[in-house]
């Protein structure tokens, strides 16, 4: 097995094993503490432009499959393991774990001692970083050279990368597999609906849409058009639709300023849902700031105070920034806490008609107990029909 490194941009290094792909990555070292999901986890395209380190110690004992993925192919920057299993111990796997990297050209390394990185990233704060294959220790300053010449992170627009180039209908197509029978097609906007999608019609605005979330509505019989994340509100309220999703994805929101100036001319026309990113543009169209979290949230056990019924939800997440408001905003109503740091986790402009919610409630991977936003999301697009 090939050596490889893990160096931070301060010229920290750990020591590891080549995995997946030969070669070097460049981008931003995250980490987070799902001990499964890691497919879902790689394929979400909220993770451009990142290295991410995975807490728990064995990963890639399930394999993968071509059915657990929330997008086209893996969009991770690179992966971090303390242990890749080298089999695929499940009945639905169809490639292993290496496998899956080496074909969809990913630099990864396993060997690490994650523990010591998770502490790096979480008391010193994200850190750009780098995977090289085939590297020592004699190697650091030239790897920590190229990783202080690359571009920052937060200075990249990752969105314009990620989201359709033209608009697509969204349908569900058999499997034949026992756990995900039905997974997302894109089909032409002329393409017949399918009987079951007899519902409303609802337009994502892809910044970096994860299937899932694109699943679960079409489950709940709404008619979904995905649109490209340059799409002017007056293009958009030109199709008619009966509500607005404003996806999640990647990046930085504080230079997504087109983003949020077509947003805010579609708040009040129609029934608006954000998540994730989408919510962190939501709340900028409504007057509130993001800024950079120290590492993030990201991981399936974050807990949420819903602060109408005061239960605690356990929630996916992923994302390095938040939003807050002013103590002079007006109009809005915070809905959800993060319990850990009180952070914003979910919002409200009743005059608007729009909410949303900073973490994943399409638990893909994670907990469930936030499905009921979809619902909500339906339910605000039947009363404004009748």
């Amino acid at each position: 097995m090939k050596p490889a490194l893990l160096v931070l941009a301060d010229g920290t290094h750990f020591e590891g094993e080549a995995l997946g792909y030969e070669g070097e990555s460049i981008g931003e070292v995250v980490f987070n503490t799902s001990m499964s999901g890691y497919q879902e986890i790689l394929t979400d395209p909220s993770y451009s432009g990142q290295l991410v380190t995975m807490t728990s110690v064995h990963i890639g004992n399930y394999g993968v499959n071509p059915w657990d993925v929330e997008s086209d192919g893996v969009r991770a920057g690179g992966l971090i393991v303390r242990e890749a299993s080298r089999r695929a111990a499940n009945f639905r796997a169809t490639a292993t774990l290496q496998e899956y990297l080496f074909d969809s050209r990913t630099v990864a390394i396993s060997g690490v001692d994650t523990r010591a990185v998770t502490r790096r990233i979480r008391n010193e704060g994200a850190v750009m970083g780098a995977i090289v294959h085939d590297a020592t220790a004699a190697d650091v300053d030239d790897i920590v050279a190229r990783i202080k010449a690359a571009p920052d992170y937060g200075s990249l627009n990752f969105v314009e990368r990620c989201s359709v180039k033209e608009a697509r209908r969204v349908v569900l197509k058999e499997t034949g597999d026992a756990i995900r029978p039905e997974v997302v097609e894109f089909v032409g906007t002329t393409t017949p609906w399918p009987e079951r999608q007899s519902g409303p019609d609802v337009a994502v605005m892809d910044y970096g849409v994860k299937y899932s979330i694109l699943r679960l509505l079409v489950e709940r019989g709404l008619r979904v058009t995905v649109y490209p994340h340059n799409t002017t509100a007056e293009q958009l309220l030109g199709t008619s639709p009966d509500g607005i999703m404003l996806s999640n994805g990647p990046g930085d929101p504080a230079r997504l300023d087109d983003e949020v100036n077509e947003i805010r001319k579609m708040l009040g026309q129609k029934p608006v849902f954000g998540i994730c990113l989408g919510h962190q543009l939501l709340g900028r169209a409504l007057g509130g700031e993001t800024f950079k979290l120290k590492f993030g949230h990201r991981g399936p056990n974050q807990p949420v105070l819903d602060v109408d019924t005061t239960r605690v939800q356990i929630t996916a997440q992923n994302h390095g920034y938040a939003v807050r408001f002013g103590a002079d905003a007006e109009g809005i109503e915070i809905t959800h806490t993060n319990l850990n740091d009180g952070t914003v986790e979910g919002l409200r402009a009743t005059s608007h008609r729009a909410f949303s919610v900073q973490h994943h409630p399409e638990a893909g991977p994670g907990p469930r107990d936030a499905l009921l936003m979809f619902d909500q999301f339906h339910d605000e697009i039947a009363r404004s029909l009748r």
